[in-house]
């Protein structure tokens, strides 16, 4: 066996999953990064605007994909590049939900793929206090200059799962995931008129397009109002015991801290359906730190942290392995706006 698989990364025009605007692509055959591609595209039909936020991350507009091809007609070539091959993504949730949420409203079938989260990886392997793309690539070597454009954070999840695999003397992936006493999971292939994912529904329930942009706007008032005569924090849900355990944030203690552009409890309610414990304070059971006012994994190193954060640095210090998420990734993780 070899360490052969397809990283794959996509940015998307707007907070729904199913909006790709481009995706890049790196082929590795033993190892070695042997072949890449890219794309630029128009996100589905009524799925295509784009909101200032994304545009900020990656830079691209609606008038530089006007001329390309809907993703519904890209996928095929998207997949013959992908072909048999186990998917690689760093946050493989949001990588792997895009493709099905954008074939979904596409009205397209989808293949089935097996893949691994270099994200989940990357915590039981290295001992990072972010294990966000750029950091992670650092540990790998494999530093990332361009970070959110898409063919540079496909090479770069490459260079991890690589890195990854050489640590643990595993020639392959199957040789990884037994090594670390982990099954690869499955995205099942799927039909139109099957049951859609979460994501989607949620989307054409509001119409998608603008009218999801406003509906997330108005509910968010409409949580802020429900919980105007409760503490900031809220109270703390269990985790739910039917969520799925591959998920990133499985079994993890979530504290939240700083200005999130969602309310606080339904920040903690969203974690606690994926089987996280939110709690309210920083402690020795603390495993990840989601930090709001558009904090990135940089501000790690400048110094602009709340005291939670600095407080997660000296538990990590220490040895504790707390891990600190931006809003924006957390986001990703749980697949909302």
């Amino acid at each position: 066996m070899a360490l052969d698989f397809t990283a794959i990364d996509f940015e998307t025009a707007n907070g729904f999953r199913g909006s790709p605007c481009s995706v890049g692509l790196s082929k590795v055959r033993n190892g070695v990064v042997v072949e890449e591609a890219s794309w630029i595209m128009r996100p589905p039909e009524n799925h295509d605007h784009f909101e200032y936020h994304n545009t900020r991350i990656h830079g691209i507009r609606a008038e530089d994909v006007a001329g390309a091809p809907r993703f519904g007609e890209l996928f095929p070539e998207i997949g013959a590049f992908i072909g048999g091959d186990i998917l690689a993504a760093h946050n493989a949730a949001f990588d792997l939900g895009v493709i099905r949420s954008g074939l979904e409203v596409s009205g397209l079938p989808g293949p089935a793929y097996e893949y691994v989260c270099t994200v989940m990886l990357a915590r039981r392997c290295y001992s990072l206090v972010s294990n966000s793309l750029p950091y992670a690539a650092e540990e790998a070597g494999v530093p990332l200059v361009n970070h959110h454009d898409a063919a540079e954070d496909a090479r770069a999840c490459a260079g991890i799962l690589v890195d990854i695999a050489q640590r643990n003397n595993a020639n392959s992936i199957a040789e990884l995931y037994l090594s670390l006493g982990l099954a690869i999971p499955k995205q099942q292939a799927f039909q139109p008129g099957d049951s859609l994912s979460k994501q989607t529904l949620a989307a054409l329930a509001v119409g998608g397009g603008r009218d999801a942009q406003a509906a997330g706007r108005a509910g968010a008032g409409q949580l802020g109002r429900a919980w105007s005569n409760w503490p900031e924090e809220g109270t703390n849900p269990e985790p739910n015991p039917a969520a799925e355990p591959g998920h990133p944030l499985f079994g993890q203690t979530v504290v939240f801290t700083g200005e999130l552009a969602i309310a606080r409890p339904e920040a903690k309610q969203r974690a606690a359906e994926l089987g996280a414990r939110p709690e309210s304070r920083v402690t020795g059971r603390t495993t990840v730190l989601v930090v709001g006012d558009g904090f990135v994994a940089g501000d790690l190193r400048n110094g602009r942290l709340t005291g939670k954060a600095k407080r997660v640095l000296e538990l990590h210090s220490r040895g504790q392995q707390i891990e600190v998420l931006s809003e924006g990734e957390f986001l990703q993780m749980v697949g909302g706006r």
